[in-house]
C-alpha cells in the first residue's frame, strides 16, 4: 500500500485500549501511521488530538452507522473493548466488507476476545485438566455455542472465511499490573484491570480477603505490558503479510505468561489488609450467596470468572515472536499489593 496505513482503534480510553495505542503512537514505524479513534469524551478527543496528534472522533457503541464509515475507511482496525457486542461487531465487519468490495483492499481485524470464553462451572472447587492449546484449531472451534465471547469471535472467524477480511483474535488472561503510560498520566486512559480489583474492592468492604468456593479453580495471567505487546505483534506480522500468521480459525492467540489460583490471590490481597490493620487474618474465606451478588451482580458471573478454571497455553502467540517478560505466579502477585493500595487510595 502507498502513503499511511489508516488505522482505527475502539476503546482508547480503556485498560487495553490505551497501552495498545501509546505503543502505536511510539512504534518504529508511527510516522507511517494515520490513527483514528472513537471516544465518548469530547475533553478527552481534544487531548488526544492536541497532545498526541491522533484524529478522534466523538460517538459511542451505539453509533452504528458512524463506526461502520469509520472502519469502512481503515485498512486496520483494533477492536478493543465490548468483546460480547454482537450489534457493533456486525457494523465494524460490514464496513470491512465495503472497503473490500470498493477498493479491492484486504482490510484487517484485530479483535480483543479473553480465555473467559474458557471458563467452566468449577465454583472454586477444583482444578480442571482440560488445557486450551492456541494451535490446536479443532479444539478451538468445540468451545461451547453459549460461551463467554463466543458468538462474536465465531461471527469474526466466519467473516475471515468469507474473504472479504483478514481477522485476528487475541485472548488475554486475567491481566494485572498498574498501567503508567503517558495516555494514562494525561488522564485519557484507564490504568486498572477488572478482575483483581473487584476482589479488592470486596475485601476491603468486608474487611476480609474473600474467594469463590475453596479457591482451588486456575486462570493464567498476562502483564498489561506484555498483553500490549502481543497486539503489536500481531500487528507487524498482519501488516508486513495477512497470511504469514494465523487468521480466522487458525488466528486466536492466547495472551498468557503465567498461572495463579483464585486463592492465592485472595491470600495475598488479606496480606496486605492485616497489614494496614484492616484485617486481623490474611485467609480468605468464602463469599455468601448474598456476597456474591453484591460484589459481582449475579451469582453466575462469579462462578463464571472468579469460581472458574479457564486454562491456556498460547503457543501460536509465541509462535509469531511474542515474548512476555512476566511470566511466574510471583510476578503477578508481587503486583496485587500496588493494586490494593491504588484502592485504598482511592477511597480516601
Amino acid at each position: 500500500m502507498s502513503g499511511k496505513t489508516p488505522i482505527f482503534l475502539t476503546g482508547a480510553t480503556g485498560y487495553i485500549g490505551g497501552s495498545v495505542l501509546i505503543r502505536l503512537l511510539e512504534h518504529p514505524s508511527a510516522e507511517t501511521f494515520d490513527i483514528t479513534v472513537l471516544v465518548r469524551s469530547a475533553e478527552k478527543a481534544k487531548i488526544l488530538e492536541t497532545q498526541f496528534g491522533v484524529k478522534a472522533v466523538v460517538g459511542t457503541h451505539q453509533d452504528l452507522d458512524k463506526i461502520e464509515s469509520l472502519v469502512e475507511n481503515a485498512h486496520v482496525v483494533f477492536h478493543l473493548p465490548d468483546p460480547d457486542d454482537v450489534a457493533l461487531i456486525n457494523a465494524i465487519l460490514r464496513g470491512m466488507r465495503k472497503r473490500h468490495a470498493q477498493l479491492g483492499d484486504l482490510p484487517i481485524l484485530i479483535h480483543t476476545s479473553g480465555t473467559g470464553t474458557l471458563a467452566d462451572d468449577a465454583r472454586g472447587l477444583y482444578i480442571s485438566d482440560t488445557i486450551y492449546d492456541d494451535l490446536n484449531v479443532e479444539q478451538i472451534k468445540s468451545i461451547r455455542p453459549n460461551a463467554q465471547h463466543r458468538a462474536v469471535d465465531v461471527l469474526i472467524a466466519e467473516a475471515d472465511a468469507e474473504g472479504y477480511v483478514r481477522t485476528y483474535i487475541v485472548l488475554p488472561a486475567l491481566i494485572y499490573g498498574i498501567a503508567t503510560h503517558a495516555l494514562v498520566r494525561a488522564g485519557v486512559s484507564n490504568a486498572h484491570s477488572i478482575q483483581i480489583p473487584a476482589l479488592i474492592r470486596a475485601a476491603l468492604d468486608r474487611k476480609q480477603a474473600g474467594m469463590v468456593g475453596q479457591g482451588k479453580a486456575l486462570w493464567p495471567d498476562v502483564h498489561i505490558d506484555d498483553i500490549a505487546d502481543l497486539y503489536i505483534t500481531v500487528f507487524d506480522i498482519a501488516v508486513r503479510d495477512p497470511n504469514a500468521a494465523g487468521h480466522g480459525w487458525n488466528g486466536f492467540y492466547f495472551g498468557e505468561s503465567g498461572g495463579h489460583t483464585w486463592y492465592q490471590i485472595s491470600k495475598a490481597i488479606g496480606h496486605v489488609l492485616v497489614g494496614r490493620g484492616i484485617s486481623n487474618d490474611p485467609e480468605p474465606t468464602p463469599f455468601t450467596t448474598e456476597e456474591l451478588v453484591k460484589y459481582f451482580g449475579k451469582e453466575k458471573d462469579a462462578f463464571g470468572t472468579w469460581g472458574s478454571n479457564s486454562r491456556a497455553r498460547g503457543r501460536r502467540a509465541r509462535a509469531i515472536g511474542w515474548k512476555p517478560k512476566h511470566t511466574t505466579a510471583e510476578d503477578m502477585l508481587t503486583n496485587v499489593p500496588p493494586e490494593v493500595e491504588a484502592w485504598l487510595k482511592h477511597q480516601k
